[in-house]
């Protein structure tokens, strides 16, 4: 073969070098300083995305390619195809070298005087060329491959010697089946088909083992001329069955691979295409609702080092690695999220930029089990910009992972203050003030910043004021004042460091704030981040950050390690307990949330958010089996969302409807059982018996109470019978748990007490008025006012108050 490599080499450049002066015998050291091995690298191949189904049926969601390529096997090819591509590319494949020495030479002297050196490929050297396209076509950085492919593609006699030596080599290491086989499963068959098994399912619907005479045929007719021949393109179809009935049929029948028949009925048939679209990126997910989840998935692999050091690479390696992703994405719940929000909210038409997502968690898993929005994914400006329905934003995730920069989530952030403050030794049976005022930003402590200066002025929501109130109804009413005197109690810091203990972080990557106004909500997080800490109150304070793979599979069928959950305890089994009994009167009767309850039997808790002007609107709750987040907001603008109608229903009520409606389906098919009981001390706490201050000054009624373990507060004054600047009383009084809020009340003095009339004369009953303090003009008499007349009653009766001065006293009389 050297010798005859030597005699093709000098037949072959003597024209050119007899232009440039270089003598011919210079040709063999040429040849033989050039490189005689090409190693064929892993082919580029298509990665699937699968959900799978309860019965273990895997659903392809979306592919993703470079080049859209299923690597088969020998004998999973038609034998028509091998005999075609033999037939009528390289006839003496199974009995040359490498490299036909006929074909050479006569194309060595068409050749001459010129520096093509095209023809006499055999489908050694072709696969050579393919091989180099592909090594090229892998470099990450865009001039090395340019140069590369240049060099791989470009028509010169050199590309020609270098294919000619490296096809030499690589017959001396693979047998022949496994070059055409080789061949085969690289070739490109136009667009961003490549390999006879994908162009045998994109350009006629079935499985390289499948093709018919006349449909390989067709494919090896295009293998000439990939782009001008591919029959996806009408224009096309007319010369690819034109070359296929002149060139490749031809050539079988000659070479004795079909029979007369056989070319005959391949002959009579025409090329008819039956192209199967094939999956080019998520927006092909949309189908099941599915786009944001998938697109979520390619995000997850581009932050993960196991794909590669950087994100390029990882994208590469993800698009060329011909990987199998399984998911954990539940199709049933997913098919119910989106039914619940089609039903609900519009992907258009609202007047403003109105955006949605629901997000389930599996508690004790950390497994995304489904993610809808109310858009279609898409990653294409133009589709982005014309259609308001369409947007490559996912609402459920974070900034990092193809998401938004968050959104306030209003008073579902409250449940954090209230694992805090169980964790401190409170109750839910404490009572707060929960009436709007202004607080003194100087009396929430912050061992990490310092704290703050200045005030704060707060309202409940819809102005309500409440009074003192427990814990547990202040969860269950969301009253804002309560959580923020609760807050005044507890460090700031440590409610930050409670949150983050639930996998709470802000959507943009940025610290979370802790200032008093955190309390309320005004951290911007994802949807997925709310249902996975909620999940963690569920799974009894166990948190479990999210994960949405299953299983990697590489293109060898080998397992890749998959990104994990991690778990670690957020807050005490205990805690968790007592944080789902304060929840789960958020959707009873009283609470803010009992539009969104099933009433089907299953225990649920949850809590409301909704931020300032209205823009943003939460639900966010769980079964002990699934945790669900809907969000319903602007994506941008201050539109209200509850003074506005969204498909027939007021805006704040939305929220309510898709996680009922969707919680419904998807406990009747995960169930749920009943929480923990909580302990009776992190429910009532323990009692602690009021002082009685009745009669004390405000300041030594204020030391009893601050020193009996309670929050003193200034109830101001109340009308009372007791001298003017003295407590009248308390509320509550008796007993409470110790740390509850107790208002004290002092008597502005204007109160009298009645005296008993009865039986007095009408003078005798004026007497002992005035002397009780009460004026003689507040005196009316029912009845005779003097003479021998007694005083029957009197309204307000004996030993009940009277207003000093203004009253009246009605004395009734019978003579």
């Amino acid at each position: 073969m050297s010798a005859i490599a030597g005699i093709l080499v000098t037949a072959m450049v003597t024209p050119a070098l007899a232009v440039t002066g270089i003598a011919a015998n210079n040709s063999i050291g040429m040849f033989e300083n050039l490189p005689s091995y090409i190693k064929p690298d892993a082919l580029a191949q298509k990665t699937n995305i699968y959900a799978t189904k309860a019965d273990g049926t895997n659903v392809l969601l979306a592919s993703v390619f470079e080049q859209n390529r299923e690597e088969v096997g020998w004998d999973q090819i038609s034998p028509f195809v091998k005999d075609a591509v033999v037939a009528v590319e390289d006839p003496r494949f199974y009995s040359h070298g490498g490299v036909d020495v006929a074909a050479t030479l006569r194309a060595a002297a068409g050749n001459a005087l010129e520096t093509s050196a095209s023809g006499a490929s055999t489908i050694s050297m072709q696969y050579v060329r393919n091989i180099q396209v592909q090594k090229a076509e892998a470099i990450q950085d865009e001039a090395e491959r340019d140069a590369a492919y240049e060099e791989a593609t470009k028509t010169s006699i050199d590309r020609k010697l270098k294919e000619i030596k490296l096809a030499i080599g690589l017959e001396k290491e693979f047998s022949k089946d496994d070059i055409l086989l080789g061949y085969l499963n690289i070739a490109p068959f136009g667009g961003r088909v490549y390999g006879i098994q994908s162009a045998a399912q994109y350009y006629f619907g079935v499985n390289a083992t499948d093709l018919s005479v006349a449909q390989a045929a067709s494919l090896i007719a295009t293998v000439n001329a990939p782009n001008d021949l591919r029959i996806d393109e009408p224009d096309n179809v007319a010369d690819n069955q034109a070359r296929r009935d002149k060139d490749v049929l031809p050539a079988m029948l000659k070479e004795h691979k079909i029979t007369q028949a056989q070319y005959d009925e391949a002959i009579a048939t025409p090329v008819t295409p039956n192209i199967q679209i094939q999956s080019t990126g998520c927006q092909t997910a949309n189908e099941i609702s599915a786009g944001f989840f998938c697109d979520y998935i390619t995000r997850i692999v581009k932050n993960d080092a196991a794909f590669g050091p950087d994100e390029d690479s990882r994208w590469n390696n993800f698009k060329t690695g011909g990987y199998d992703i399984y998911t954990t994405l539940d199709l049933d719940l997913q098919a119910a999220g989106a039914a619940a929000m089609n039903a609900y909210v519009p992907k258009s038409g609202s007047g403003f930029d109105l955006g949605s997502s629901l997000v389930t968690v599996q508690p004790g898993t950390g497994k995304v089990l489904a993610m809808v929005q109310n858009k279609d994914f898409s990653d294409d400006p133009e589709v982005t910009a014309s259609n308001e329905g369409a947007s490559a934003i996912n609402y459920a995730t974070d900034y990092a992972y193809g998401g938004s920069t968050g959104f306030q989530v209003g008073s579902t952030y409250k449940i954090f203050t209230l694992a805090e403050w169980l964790k401190t030794g409170h109750s839910l049976g404490d009572v707060v003030n929960g009436n709007p005022g202004t607080l003194n930003l100087a009396q929430f402590r912050d061992s990490c910043t310092g704290g703050n200066g200045g005030s704060y002025s707060v309202k409940n929501d819809g102005n309500a004021a409440p009074g003192n109130v427990t814990v547990s109804t202040a969860t269950a009413q969301s009253v804002n004042l309560a959580f923020l005197r609760m807050a005044q109690k507890l460090d700031q810091c440590e409610i930050r460091k409670t949150a983050e203990a639930f996998g709470v972080h802000r959507a943009d990557g940025g610290p979370l704030g802790e200032n008093p106004a955190d309390v309320l909500g005004t951290n911007e997080i994802a949807p997925m981040t709310m249902a996975a800490a909620f999940a963690a109150v569920a799974n009894e304070g166990t948190y479990c950050s999210p994960v949405a793979i299953e299983r990697i599979v590489d293109a060898s069928g080998n397992d890749v390690p998959a990104p994990q959950t991690t778990c670690s305890q957020a807050v005490d089994p205990s805690i968790a307990a007592a944080m789902t009994t304060a929840l789960q009167g958020v959707l009873a009767g009283g609470g803010t949330a009992s539009a969104s309850n099933p009433n089907d039997g299953i225990p649920h808790f949850g809590k409301t958010g909704t931020t300032d002007s209205e823009k943003d609107t939460w639900f966010v709750g769980a079964s002990t089996e699934l945790a669900t987040a809907v969000w319903v907001g602007n994506v941008v603008g201050t539109v209200s969302i509850r003074n506005t109608d969204i498909m027939g229903q007021g805006g704040g009520n939305v929220r309510h409807s898709v996680w009922k409606q969707y919680m419904t389906d998807a406990d009747g098919k995960y169930g749920g059982t009943a929480f923990p009981t909580a302990q009776s001390s992190l429910v009532n706490g323990v009692k602690v018996t009021i002082p009685n201050v009745a009669g004390m000054t405000i300041d030594a009624a204020q030391d009893a109470i601050t020193n009996a373990g309670f929050d003193f507060q200034d109830g101001g004054q109340i009308d009372s019978t007791r001298a003017a600047g003295v407590v009248d009383s308390s509320s509550p009084s008796g007993s409470a748990t110790k740390g509850s809020t107790v208002q004290v009340f002092t008597s502005n003095g204007q109160l009298r007490t009645v005296p008993n009339l009865v039986g007095l004369s009408p003078e005798a009953a004026k007497n002992a008025i005035t002397g009780a303090g009460i004026g003689a003009g507040q005196i009316v008499f029912d009845g005779p006012s003097s003479g021998n007349a007694k005083v029957t009653a009197s309204n307000p009766a004996a030993g009940e108050p009277i207003r000093a001065g203004s009253d009246k006293l009605r004395v009734t009389t019978k003579g």
